[in-house]
């Protein structure tokens, strides 16, 4: 079979009409194609800030997909470093083992003490550092979270006092808030974690207090954007509104 030469110059007609509809689509797609940021972060470092912080920044970038990962320290420093993240958003000292990213401090979070309702410290509007010699704690166990034992320990070492864990959890704050009922325990938190406590648990302020823990915000040097400078301009314009415990 053969073309005729009224049937050329259609096929030649249709070839561009088809490239045509196929470079319309292409363009449809593009602009309607979601860009994706992808941000890893510790729920103390951010609680009380996130939420409000993605509403405002979907509201000035729609287009734009913020991927979030809640995972331990040391999962977000292998994530950071195979290049799966953009923004990291993490406690001192951990985030110092993520290379390759531009950091910034956007936040200063004090300790509180997390106890039972019916604990007998839970009466004090403030406790002493100095109660905390011989109290039964738990704490975050040394697999995910390696900082939080020898932190507490060089936050409590000026005092002569060594901390008495009876339970270490590995899971998580969630987990911890169970221990401290079952042992009818008490745990030394960042201030933030008042934002998810169970109304079963109280926290209070140190009196005097220690050292605040230092949360910072990288940007990943190699995926630089200006999506990832936005989204950690509204975080941090957030965390200067957060009020105090």
């Amino acid at each position: 079979m053969k073309l005729t030469d009224a049937g050329e110059r259609f096929y030649e007609e249709a070839q561009d009409l088809l490239a045509r509809a196929a470079a319309a689509v292409e363009k449809v797609r593009t602009e309607h194609r979601e860009e994706v940021l992808r941000v890893g972060y510790a729920p103390s470092a951010t609680a009380g800030i996130l939420p409000r912080a993605l509403e405002r920044f979907h509201a000035a970038m729609p287009r734009v997909k913020v991927e979030l990962a809640d995972v331990s320290p040391p999962e977000m420093i292998r994530m950071a470093q195979s290049g799966q993240l953009d923004v990291v958003i993490a406690l001192e000292p951990s985030v110092l083992a993520s290379p390759g990213f531009k950091w910034s401090e956007f936040r200063q979070i004090s300790l509180i003490l997390i106890m039972r309702a019916d604990h007998p410290l839970a009466r004090r509007k403030r406790i002493s550092p100095k109660l905390l010699c011989g109290l039964p704690l738990v704490g975050l166990g040394r697999k995910n979270f390696p900082d939080y034992v020898l932190s507490i320990r060089r936050s409590l070492k000026p005092l002569g006092c060594v901390p008495h864990f009876v339970a270490l959890e590995e899971d998580g704050v969630p987990t911890l808030f169970a221990s401290v009922e079952a042992y009818n325990a008490a745990a030394i938190l960042a201030d933030t974690v008042c934002e998810f406590l169970p109304r079963s648990l109280v926290g209070r302020p140190f009196h005097p207090k220690f050292d605040p823990v230092v949360a910072k915000v990288g940007i990943c040097e190699a995926r630089h954007s200006a999506h990832a400078e936005l989204f950690v301009t509204i975080l941090k314009q957030y965390a200067g509104k957060a009020s105090a415990y």
